[in-house]
């Protein structure tokens, strides 16, 4: 198995070696950039399979470079580090493309434990699958492996990111039928908590913007239990 390529910015340098050295003893290959700047010259420079960004940082911080990093890559799993605990800067992370977040002090063990799963998440979406990917949902046509909305096959595309695919997926197979949060919250998330609920909220949103196209779809908030994706054509 090809060992996992990690690229690391952290602005405190002997925290960052610390950090570096113990992902090293663990099997994987970890790039160290010092602070977000550094951190987005050597992402465009290499490949990577995940990366771990502290928020606060000098000359460009952890949310700008994920922001940059999200403007060509939708792929590429990213962590947040940070010393801020505020529900809003949770929210800000999720919202710029993040796949998970630990606060400062944290347990490494725990760190490890949230790489291997993201990691092992990404690799079985990889994996080819039989499910249905193609979808018609009034006018609008999604293809889930392609990840192309559009208005008819001819239409313009728009193109979803990962976790926007897999929700719009599943309320398509449950298109005029309720779609249970719980289900969403731990097929996509893997977790069912306050933040990944909020998280599952901002991707709504963004859906129903690219959902607007059909006026004869909507997504509706069934209170307390999920959603529905209606179409009514």
């Amino acid at each position: 198995m090809r060992i996992k390529k990690i690229l690391l910015v952290e602005d405190d340098p002997n925290f960052g070696t610390v950090l570096k050295d113990y992902l090293v003893l663990n099997d994987y290959i970890v790039t160290l950039a010092k602070d977000g700047i550094e951190g987005l010259i050597m992402f465009k420079n290499s490949q990577f399979d995940l990366c771990i960004l502290d928020v606060m940082m000098p000359r460009k911080d952890g949310f700008s470079l994920a922001s940059d990093i999200r403007g060509t890559d939708k792929e590429t799993p990213i962590i947040f580090l940070t010393a801020k605990t505020l529900k809003e800067d949770v929210l800000k992370g999720y919202q710029v493309g993040a796949d998970d977040y630990l606060n400062k002090p944290f347990d490494s063990e725990v760190l490890l434990l949230k790489i291997k799963a993201i990691l092992q998440r990404k690799d079985s979406e990889k994996s080819t699958e039989s499910e249905q990917f193609e979808f018609v949902v009034g006018k609008l046509f999604f293809n889930s492996k392609l990840r192309h909305l559009s208005l008819g096959k001819d239409g313009d595309v728009i193109k979803l990111s990962p976790k926007e695919s897999k929700l719009l997926r599943m309320l398509a197979v449950y298109k005029n039928d309720l779609m249970p949060r719980e289900l969403a919250l731990t097929k996509i998330w893997r977790d069912d908590n306050y933040f990944t609920s909020r998280s599952m909220d901002v991707y709504i949103a963004k859906l129903r913007k690219y959902l607007k196209q059909d006026t004869s779809v909507e997504i509706l908030n069934i209170h307390g239990e999920g959603f529905r994706l209606v179409d009514k054509s």
